[in-house]
């Protein structure tokens, strides 16, 4: 051991005797021999074989990514709203002219829509085919705050997301559209206060809180450089699309319930890459409610902060959902400095959720810094099983082959990390590979792993704990899982938190956490 390393900063006896109890060995008479070979054995594994070649094929498949999805490519033409009569100086509504110099555009074989100075309010506007509505600097796209300036735009094709949330009303709707871009250096401002959008906070539907984009059922899709602010509910939701490239915008959503900051459901081919996102509710969501697979997929160079869970597959997770590549971001909580409805800290760092009988699987997240989450990591596998209310109750899902690699961070807690399977379905074939994590010490009373119910079919997010207490361990408490392997992983916590580093089927054997 190195000189100085505090003993907090190695496996101890007890953390040692938890994992043998989860294994089913007797801690009391085999905790000693296990502890004396600890360090010739565990440290001097290797990962896991099927490692290096997903790695390998992640990396692939980002930089096939990067060759081939490119920023909107169509006519140059420029077509303007004062072209089609808007006088910003009469301060009337701007829907009608910009919807007719989309039109005019899409008649002349695509274009560039520019909003060019000043303010422009408006209800929801259709996107067509090779459209860019291009919102320039010193420009800003403000949404109506009458909710009759947005009508229904009702899905063709029903999803979970439809049955669930009901949700019809948008600023910026596309549905079966091909190279289409929001883009420029302007503002897009959903102006989604609860004053004038007032509503409850829901897992369910969010009637009369529209979203500022809804892209459905596209192809070629890029929103670049925009800023967005204050929508009435979800910032963005990407459904069913496919060549979706999200690069260099700013998004703050921090006005009302509801406040995700980008949501991507069932696409395949995306890239997300330099954003910076601060969310009242998630930064970063991928989900199945499409019921369509959403994969290859990678992440970037971003900057993710929320109340809620900063990166996350879920709630809603009926598909399939692999192949996925985060990289070089930092991601975690809002401050007390930042801008926010709700409370300082994230829910969570990363969640992989799969509860409604979905496949996560393939998922590498690589080179990442999480502050102030008070649960750094969370994977649940669970039987909710919320589909369409006429079809059939699924199986249990499938969460599998997932990575955790160069993971860093600092006061985050102390709530822990978990990863809970069922006892019907463990979550398979996890690696934790030089995670070095600190946390803040729990101030709730040390309770008994059996304490803590299943909770099969209740809200997947990490703090459906809560009422109950922090986690029974304050680095990484397990249920249901195998295969799981952890080498050069440090938690590290305050003296006063008196919980073991570990909790659950763990085994020593499979955890390794001194460089």
């Amino acid at each position: 051991m190195s000189k100085g390393r505090n003993m907090r900063d190695v496996i101890s006896r007890r953390d040692l005797a938890v994992g043998l109890v989860g294994l089913g060995v007797t801690a009391k008479t085999n905790a000693k021999a296990k502890e004396a070979d600890y360090f010739s054995s565990a440290c001097s594994s290797s990962l896991p074989e099927w490692v290096e070649p997903l790695r390998s094929k992640l990396n692939k498949m980002a930089f096939e990514l990067s060759g081939s999805l490119k920023p909107w490519n169509g006519p140059s033409k420029i077509f303007t709203p004062e072209q089609e009569g808007f006088d910003s100086s009469k301060n009337e509504i701007a829907t009608t002219y910009i919807q007719s110099a989309i039109n005019r555009a899409s008649l002349a074989g695509g274009g560039i829509v520019r909003l060019g100075r000043g303010d422009y309010v408006s209800g929801t506007l259709d996107l067509k085919s090779h459209i860019r509505l291009e919102v320039a600097k010193g420009a800003r796209l403000l949404g109506s705050l009458d909710l009759k300036d947005y009508p229904d735009r009702v899905a063709k094709r029903p999803t979970v997301m439809d049955s669930n949330m009901g949700m019809n009303q948008s600023l910026i709707f596309a549905e079966g559209c091909e190279n289409i871009s929001i883009a420029g250096r302007g503002t897009i401002d959903g102006r989604g206060t609860k004053v004038n959008f007032p509503g409850k906070e829901t897992v369910g539907s969010t009637p009369g809180r529209p979203f500022v984009i809804r892209v459905l059922d596209c192809q070629k899709v890029h929103i670049q450089n925009i800023t967005m602010l204050d929508s009435p509910c979800w910032m963005q939701n990407y459904l069913n699309c496919e060549d979706l490239l999200i690069e260099g915008i700013r998004v703050e959503n921090q006005s009302n319930h509801n406040n995700d900051g980008i949501d991507i459901d069932g696409c395949r081919r995306v890239i997300v890459r330099d954003c910076y996102v601060s969310s009242g509710d998630d930064a970063l969501c991928f989900k199945g409610a499409s019921q369509m697979p959403g994969k290859d997929i990678l992440v970037e160079n971003c900057r993710l902060y929320t109340s809620c869970n900063a990166v996350k597959f879920g709630t809603d997770s009926q598909s399939l959902f692999e192949n996925v590549l985060i990289r070089n971001c930092e991601i975690g909580g809002v401050t007390e400095e930042m801008r926010r409805v709700k409370r300082v800290g994230a829910d969570s760092g990363i969640s992989w959720e799969v509860v409604d009988g979905g496949t996560a699987q393939n998922l590498l997240v690589t080179d990442i810094r999480i502050v102030r989450a008070r649960s750094p990591l969370y994977l649940r596998l669970a039987d909710r099983a919320r589909v369409r209310p006429e079809q059939p109750r699924p199986p249990i899902g499938v969460l599998r082959r997932v990575v955790f690699e160069r993971i860093s961070g600092e006061n985050n807690g102390p709530r822990g990390s978990h990863f809970l399977g069922i006892p019907e379905k463990q979550i398979e074939d996890v690696v934790l590979f030089r995670v070095n994590l600190s946390s803040q010490p729990s101030t709730k009373p040390i309770l008994n792993e059996d304490q803590y119910p299943e909770n099969r079919q209740g809200y997947p997010d990490a703090h459906n704990i809560d009422k109950i207490g922090d986690a029974p361990a304050h680095g990484l408490w397990v249920r249901h899982i195998k295969g799981l392997k952890m080498k050069e992983v440090v938690f590290n916590v305050p003296e006063d938190d008196k919980r073991p580093r570990y909790m659950g089927n763990i085994g020593v054997d499979n955890v390794c956490d001194v460089p």
